[in-house]
């Protein structure tokens, strides 16, 4: 087993470019805090615009030198990363804990599907096949590669850093790019440094994979408009990542976007309320709701609203708050004070507009009380907004047509789950929303690496996983081979 110096004291203070671990110098450093204890576990560099350049430089003079390794080199170095994950599987659960406020079960669902997203990138290097197409010119020959894109940029969320981060860098490089990676302010240390550790110990070659650590208000233009990357994976706010389109497309490089949601909880009169409550309680209040695949808007049919608000009530009131070292816990902090100060906000507007408190809306530190609210409609901040965080609007609607309107009544499109015991009922609501991902008698949180994952409407352009992200980080090139004369017009 390996010995990656892995603790939070782990000397994360630098930056990694080309190889090498660049300390800080005269660069400004940004402090790791603890959610919880609000304790500052590390510091790490500010890059700057000039770190974001030589990054960039140093991995497209690589990066010819490893898409010429052969599949085998490629899909070792991925299997290599994914191992030293595995051996340290407890280390990175503490770090995600301390760094990023993740539970146990927040942070154990987070690693298997990171390394079922690295298990899925070492095959891509086998994938990448091309075709042979007959011409209609006599003689001949057309073969369609199928090529790394050269330079991709990443730059990933605090929410699931190793697990975001991860899904666009193994495949990006198992497909034969180099990567330049910036984190999240919040957490630099799980969704960068960390992976630049992980392939290092694989042997990945010096230059393939470099990490800027950064404030985004600083750096993130740099990273999004550069001359050099082809590709520019985000994930992020809505807001955000317009901008980082715009800016990719200045320079023709494609965006690969997961952006915001607003995901809808729908609960029929023939559903299981059980088997709803049960999806209710975790798809809301998973990491404290701060996944933009989380239930936003609780949809449930008017019949059935009492009871569900009082069941959704004494699940949520009875759910264990406090450290997420301690194992018990299943709602640990926020990540900082402007997320929480803006989501209570949200709960303050909608009880201004009618909406009940009836468990919750109080909070100790960073960590939100669980918090049901009845009375709520679409248009109450709480709903109309991602409030990304422990919050639970329930609104009742009269009829299947009424909850597609107020499902389809916001501008994203990322996930969404509906319950039924009549699954035609289930299908005909499921296929009336506008999303790119909805779920039958289950709950929005689902990642799975063989399944494409993506939005539609402000909610991202492109897929994740399975072949969509292996397309998304490499491109085709049309080779034709004329092997005998070939008569021309003139």
């Amino acid at each position: 087993m390996s010995t990656l110096p892995l603790a939070p004291e782990s000397g994360w203070d630098a930056l990694y470019r080309d190889g090498e671990w660049i300390e800080p110098g005269d660069r400004e450093s940004i402090e790791v805090d603890n959610p919880y204890t609000r304790e500052t576990i590390a510091t790490v560099p500010a890059g700057t615009q000039e770190d974001v350049d030589r990054a960039y430089e140093v991995a497209a003079s690589c990066q010819e030198a490893w898409a010429n390794q052969p599949p085998q080199r490629r899909a070792s170095v991925c299997n290599r990363a994914l191992r030293a994950l595995t051996d340290h599987w407890d280390e990175v659960v503490e770090l995600l804990a301390v760094e990023s406020g993740s539970t146990s079960v927040k942070s154990v669902a987070e690693l298997q599907t990171a390394k079922g997203m690295m298990q899925q990138a070492a095959s891509y290097p086998f994938r990448m096949a091309g075709e042979h197409a007959d011409s209609i010119v006599p003689g001949k020959e057309n073969v369609v590669e199928r090529v790394p894109v050269g330079v991709v940029g990443v730059i990933s969320p605090w929410n699931f850093p190793l697990h975001l981060s991860m899904r666009a860098v193994a495949p990006a490089i198992a497909a034969g790019n180099a990567v330049v990676l910036k984190p999240a302010s919040n957490t630099p240390i799980t969704g960068g440094l960390l992976l630049a550790r992980l392939f290092e110990e694989a042997g990945l070659p010096d230059g393939v994979l470099n990490v800027v650590t950064g404030r985004g208000s600083e750096i993130g233009d740099a990273m999004a408009g550069h001359e050099i990357p082809r590709v520019l994976a985000f994930t992020g706010s809505t807001e955000i990542g317009q901008r980082v389109a715009k800016r990719a497309a200045e320079n023709t490089a494609l965006p690969a976007l997961e952006l915001g949601g607003n995901n809808v909880h729908v609960v029929t009169e023939n559903a299981d309320l059980d088997r709803a409550i049960d999806g209710a309680v975790f798809g809301s209040f998973l990491h404290q709701g701060q996944a933009c695949i989380s239930i936003n808007r609780h949809l449930v049919h008017e019949s059935l609203y009492d009871e569900y608000v009082d069941a959704l009530t004494d699940r949520a009131a009875s759910l264990p708050a406090g450290d997420p070292l301690d194992d018990d816990t299943v709602i640990g902090p926020i990540i900082d004070e402007n997320q929480r100060d803006t989501m209570l906000e949200f709960v303050a507007e909608s009880v201004d507009e009618g909406a009940t408190i009836v468990t919750g809306g109080e909070h100790e530190g960073l960590v939100v009380e669980p918090t049901v609210l009845a009375d709520a409609s679409n248009q109450m901040a709480a709903a109309c907004n991602e409030h990304f965080g422990p919050i639970a609007p329930v609104i009742p609607y009269a009829d299947d047509e009424e909850a597609i309107e107020l499902a389809n009544d916001t501008v994203h499109g990322l996930s969404g789950s509906v319950h039924s015991a009549d699954l035609s009922q289930a299908r005909r609501i499921a296929d009336g929303i506008e999303t790119g991902m909805i779920h039958v008698n289950d709950q929005p949180i689902n990642d799975e690496p063989h399944v494409p994952f993506g939005g539609v409407k402000d909610s991202g352009l492109g897929r994740y996983n399975a072949d969509s992200i292996l397309e998304e980080v490499t491109t085709t090139k049309w080779i034709s081979i004329q092997h005998e004369p070939r008569q021309y017009q003139f």
